[in-house]
């Protein structure tokens, strides 16, 4: 890039957290958006929508996300070294549509991924003007910690409206639709996504002010100030129990009375009180109740949110955990261990162990967990390159990327994950890809260069230039 990275200020890292997004602009010629938009009515003219092959289609798409703006802001919310990953999609809102209902995307089945610390990005690129009248993309901000629709539609809607070359950036999780287009005109929306491989240790923005203080929220949408407090420490690195982040008074006097009724207000609240107790048990001792919330089907995600922002209170419990009979208490507890990051490290030898558990669940949660902890243990290399045969391809895709999170630490696995640059599921196959970047050695990307001129596609070749 030729000119330097423009880092988000504060206010726009306290604005994607408590909203879920982040609306960019660029300093690109209106004649650059022209030509990519001309290029996706190319693509769907000559081959229908190519999807994963777009970018390689259209190489120009790759300027914006090396834009300084764009590049500044996804450094600030994934940190320096993120990944564009190799799912995208050139989203058409045809001429008289409906629209869409509002959604959370899905990981391809792999619903454990969701996580209210941001390690996954969505970027919406519209290549033409795109007013509300001819149907953008609606988001319901702050949402992206929304279980349940209930919760998400009392979040005001706010359209995406912009002129051609906006992008905007999305937390995976944050609740969007398609609006409805009657108009005449076709609508683009180019997605793209990406996601962490390291757990924040420092600020990655122009970071200048360390007190947490909300800014002006949507119009009417509700507030979640220990959720953003908590998120805020973790983008900052920060990751002690009490370190003063929160409002909430550690229990103490009449503290067995307010646990429970935060242990109520966990069972019972609708989704926003429930997210609030889960956070405020989270800055407590109150880790023995959790931990017995854990197996309860329709509270024990919010009792592993709460374990989570206990941080490293919860380890030793966590990690007894992964040992219970009941295979949701070990998934959660394996979820839980994954969410706190570095400070459950601890837990390495457990989890390493849980790689091999009978339940898949269980099995794609530790393997993740070891990736976000930052492990770098070579020992545990052999079990999860052995995952990468498991019969479940979201726990394949887990292993290869927690591999790649690994870098040279999992050199022994470059002969599995070359067998894995085969694999039936094209996201398994790109996190090998990564992995053995990350892996670096010269074995490694000679396995990848091979694979790479093998399997390169050729965007000049069509029906009618063969050759």
């Amino acid at each position: 890039m030729s000119k330097a990275t423009q880092l988000l200020s504060d206010q726009q890292m306290k604005a994607f957290i408590q909203n879920g997004y982040l609306k960019l602009t660029t300093d690109f010629p209106d004649q650059f958006h022209q030509q990519i938009h001309r290029q996706v009515e190319q693509m769907f003219d000559q081959y229908g929508n190519l999807g994963n092959n777009m970018l390689p289609l259209i190489p120009n798409i790759q300027q914006i996300f090396d834009h300084p703006v764009v590049h500044g802001a996804l450094t600030g919310i994934l940190g320096s070294n993120y990944v564009l990953h190799s799912h995208r999609y050139c989203h058409l809102n045809p001429p008289g549509s409906s629209g869409q209902s509002f959604h959370k995307d899905s990981y391809e089945g792999d619903v454990s991924a969701i996580h209210h610390r941001c390690r996954w990005v969505l970027a919406f690129y519209y290549p033409q003007d795109t007013p509300e009248t001819i149907g953008p993309t609606a988001i319901l901000p702050g949402t992206q910690y929304y279980d349940t629709s209930q919760a998400a539609h009392r979040q005001p809607e706010l359209a995406l409206s912009g002129q051609a070359g906006a992008v905007t950036l999305v937390h995976y999780d944050l609740w969007h639709r398609a609006m409805p287009n009657p108009s005449q005109r076709k609508r683009y929306m180019l997605k793209f996504l990406f996601y962490r491989l390291d757990e924040p240790t420092t600020p990655s923005w122009n970071y200048q002010q360390a007190d947490w203080e909300a800014i002006d929220s949507e119009n009417g949408q509700t507030k979640l100030d220990l959720v953003w407090h908590k998120l805020w420490d973790w983008y900052r690195g920060e990751s002690s129990p009490d370190n003063g982040s929160t409002s909430v008074p550690l229990i103490g006097g009449e503290g067995g009375s307010k646990l429970s009724a935060l242990i109520k207000q966990l069972r019972t609240g609708e989704e926003s009180e429930q997210l609030d107790a889960a956070y405020a048990l989270g800055s407590q001792p109150a880790v023995s109740e959790l931990i017995d919330l854990l197996p309860d089907k329709s509270v024990g995600r919010y009792a592993a949110y709460a374990l989570g922002a206990s941080d490293a209170t919860a380890v030793p419990a966590l990690t007894e955990a992964l040992a219970d009979q009941d295979e949701t208490v070990r998934a959660n507890a394996a979820y839980a261990l994954g969410d706190i990051g570095r400070p459950a490290q601890v837990a390495t030898h457990q989890l390493a162990q849980a790689l091999t558990d009978d339940s898949a669940p269980v099995r794609r949660n530790a393997t993740e967990a070891l990736g976000t902890i930052g492990q770098t243990d070579g020992s545990i290399v052999p079990a999860l390159a052995s995952l990468l045969q498991d019969k479940q391809y979201w726990v394949r895709d887990n292993a290869a990327r927690t591999l790649a999170k690994m870098g040279a630490a999992a050199e022994s696995a470059v002969t599995a994950l070359q067998c894995a640059l085969s694999d039936e599921n094209r996201y398994v196959r790109f996190n090998a890809a990564m992995a053995l970047k990350q892996i670096g050695t010269p074995t490694a990307h000679q396995v990848l260069f091979d694979n790479l001129f093998m399997s390169r596609w050729c965007s000049l070749t069509t029906r009618d230039s063969s050759f």
